[in-house]
């Protein structure tokens, strides 16, 4: 299932990951891990976060997906299924 990962990650701990050069290695890690269509990064809600967007295949993938970033950058996530527009318009032709 195409699943949309928020996460915002807390200013001091993500401070303290930048400063002892794990912040970059632990993004390299998550990407390499869940291959996204999509990976943006941004200021939200006054944090650094990222978002991407990747192939939940399963929900047992979910720990492996957000411990790190619990554990290491004390971030906030937030998981959401998303549509592209082709699944929009499957849906929508289903809806009769």
């Amino acid at each position: 299932m195409r699943t949309l990962l928020r996460a915002r990650m807390d200013t001091r701990a993500g401070n303290e990951a930048f400063r002892n050069g794990s912040l970059s290695k632990i993004i390299e890690g998550l990407v390499a891990q869940l291959q996204p269509e999509a990976a943006y990064f941004t200021a939200l809600d006054g944090g650094r976060t990222c978002l991407m967007v990747f192939d939940l295949e399963d929900p047992s993938q979910i720990p492996a997906t957000c411990e790190q970033l619990f554990l290491e950058l004390e971030a906030e996530i937030e998981l959401h299924p998303v549509m592209n527009l082709d699944d929009v318009k499957k849906g929508l032709a289903a809806v009769k």
